[in-house]
């Protein structure tokens, strides 16, 4: 399927809903550059940890965000250490606008791209031509998390790993900066019955009708 000019699709979605997943098939289906938000999040929390920095000061986190630039692709990103202080620190608005122009700035590209995230569809690319808002539910997402990590050599517990999910999704869902919630033209994808495969087919389906009524 060709690809229209500045094709923007925005994923939104709490942790482990699978919203990468179906971000990086969507940016490979249509031919276009996919950014991983939480990633630039990850990084500043694990800038903010090697220098010993505070995760309760807004102003730490905020110096934190000038030396992010090579750890994007840093191993440690994917802890689960350094996701629960990004969790914390996102919550942080001056965080949040620091981050802002290099997040518009690739969903500004001419042909588009893909992100995905928290706030895309309702603050990053509010315009984007499709927006899809994937979830599923906290067990299940505890589940995905557990064997993402096990399949790491990570040793983890699925009761704490829960805890953790459903503590993210209150910090998400009700900072008052740009909270985690479904854009009202958002078209919702609920993955948890679905696998891998299913959850791509439905998400490019989605995409697909959503581009074909434009």
């Amino acid at each position: 399927m060709p690809t229209p000019p500045s094709l923007v699709i925005a994923v939104d979605g709490p942790a482990a809903s699978g919203k990468g997943t179906v971000a990086r098939a969507l940016a490979a289906r249509f031919g276009l550059p996919h950014m991983d938000t939480g990633m630039l999040y990850r990084a500043v929390a694990l800038s903010l940890l090697r220098w010993g920095g505070d995760p309760d000061s807004e102003f730490a986190a905020l110096r934190a965000c000038d030396a992010i630039g090579s750890l994007i692709d840093d191993a440690e990103l994917r802890s689960e250490t350094v996701g629960g202080v990004a969790s914390r620190i996102s919550a942080y608005p001056a965080v949040r606008q620091a981050l802002l122009e290099r997040q518009q700035e690739f969903a500004g590209q001419p042909d588009g791209a893909v992100l995905d995230g928290r706030d895309i569809g309702t603050v990053i690319a509010p315009g984007a031509t499709a927006k899809l808002f994937v979830t599923a539910s906290p067990e299940v997402r505890a589940e995905r998390r557990v064997a993402e990590l096990q399949a790491r050599g990570m040793p983890v517990h699925y009761p704490d790993v829960l805890l953790d999910i459903r503590a993210r999704d209150e910090r998400d869902s009700h900072r008052s900066a740009a909270p985690l919630k479904q854009a009202a033209d958002a078209l919702l994808l609920d993955t948890s019955m679905l696998d891998r495969e299913a959850a791509v087919a439905e998400a490019i389906r989605l995409v697909e009708a959503r581009l074909a009524a434009v």
